[in-house]
């Protein structure tokens, strides 16, 4: 019998890009954020759309996801755009997020189980330097109401007061809860309930002066 593929090799399988080729919109709001040609590690990155903008705009980007066919087809989509992309295949439940190593962390839709988000969250405030950028959107659990996309369990979802207490550590620019239009591919496709953080990680080192 032949072993089951992965559900999410299964879904990017499809000659088109599931989730679209354009960039999530909160991230081009926020892009401005980070350091210009910085160090950017993309979480549960998928197809790599917002990888490849992010490359295209000079960043030096590593994506990690855990599916292989998702991974490649953002390696098409890059060399289609002129464009490299470093790729890592883990599930993040494996996958260390190195301390003082990044610029900017991207995560889009990277709904995990409760205890490993409560994980990467506290890796990824360890992981960015001195005032590197969190930009996270993630779908709120009123999305169960919309049913346009996310999902199917609140457990998965994020909201405002989950996030202040898993991200401690870096300085709030933007963290809200609001609905907004999705339109990303066939995946996500109308209005939709969303929590929306931009967080910058605080220095931690006290400086004396005499």
């Amino acid at each position: 019998m032949s072993e089951k593929m992965n559900p999410w090799d299964e879904r990017y399988s499809i000659g088109e890009f599931y989730y679209g080729t354009e960039p999530n919109d909160f991230l081009k709001d926020q892009v401005a954020s980070i350091s210009p040609g910085g160090e950017v590690l993309c979480l549960a990155e998928g197809e790599g759309r917002n990888a490849v903008y992010l490359a295209k705009l000079g960043f030096q980007v590593t994506a990690v996801d855990q599916s292989r066919v998702g991974l490649q087809k953002m390696h098409d989509l890059a060399k289609k755009e002129g464009v490299a992309v470093k790729s890592i295949i883990a599930d993040l439940s494996e996958f260390e997020i190195a301390e003082d190593q990044w610029d900017a962390i991207v995560s889009i839709w990277c709904h995990v189980p409760p205890m490993l988000r409560q994980k990467l969250h506290s890796d990824v405030v360890k992981g960015l330097r001195k005032n590197g950028v969190l930009i996270l959107e993630a779908y709120h659990p009123r999305q169960l109401e919309f049913k346009t996309g996310g999902p199917p369990v609140p457990e998965l979802m994020m909201t405002e007061s989950l996030l202040r207490d898993e991200l401690h550590g870096l300085q709030f620019e933007i963290i809200r809860e609001i609905e907004r239009d999705v339109h990303e591919g066939k995946g996500h496709f109308g209005m939709s309930a969303v929590t929306q953080v931009l967080g910058k990680k605080e220095s931690t080192t006290n400086v004396f002066r005499a």
